[in-house]
């Protein structure tokens, strides 16, 4: 009989739903805040971008704590949130794009890959798209790596999933 193998995949995931209430509570908030009004202030969404708008970059700085604050309410990393640069924008306003991080670019993946390599557990780490699955014959070695990566500090949140045994 062959030994089980047992396995897990590494991602970041956001749960866009989240992002999606998190948006519009801050709206609310900026519609009814003293300090914001007759302020040209607002948060718009594509579904995949958010666009933040104000009348300078103190006011700016606020929309950013604001969002971010309900965005935590929610459960949301803010890890996830990757801010653009902030450009003029029309009718003497500020912009600034946000983008909702997505999966696991590759050079992140090289390097989770590289670091449980590095650490011997007996495993296999391969690169599958925007995720690192990590395979291996104990699932004491898989809570192992994932002891390993929790204690890394990296720039995005990580999660753990689709745990299984075969």
């Amino acid at each position: 009989m062959a030994a089980k193998e047992n396995s897990f995949d590494i991602v970041c995931e956001v749960d866009m739903q989240e992002i999606d209430n998190s948006l519009n509570q801050a709206r609310r908030e900026i519609e009814t805040r003293f300090d914001f009004k007759g302020s040209k202030s607002e948060i718009k969404f594509d579904g995949e971008v958010i666009t933040l708008i104000s009348d300078d970059d103190f006011k700016l700085k606020n929309v950013i704590d604001i969002l971010e604050s309900k965005v935590i309410k929610r459960g949301v990393d803010v890890r996830t949130l990757k801010y653009g640069k902030v450009e003029a924008a029309a009718g003497d306003t500020v912009k600034q794009q946000v983008n909702i991080q997505q999966g696991i670019e590759s050079e992140l993946a090289k390097d989770i890959v590289k670091e449980i390599k590095k650490s011997k557990i007996k495993v296999q780490a391969s690169i599958q798209g925007d995720k690192v699955r990590v395979a291996g014959k104990n699932r004491d070695d898989l809570q192992a790596v994932i002891q390993l990566l929790k204690e890394k500090e990296y720039d995005i949140p990580l999660q753990f999933t689709n745990y299984r045994s075969s």
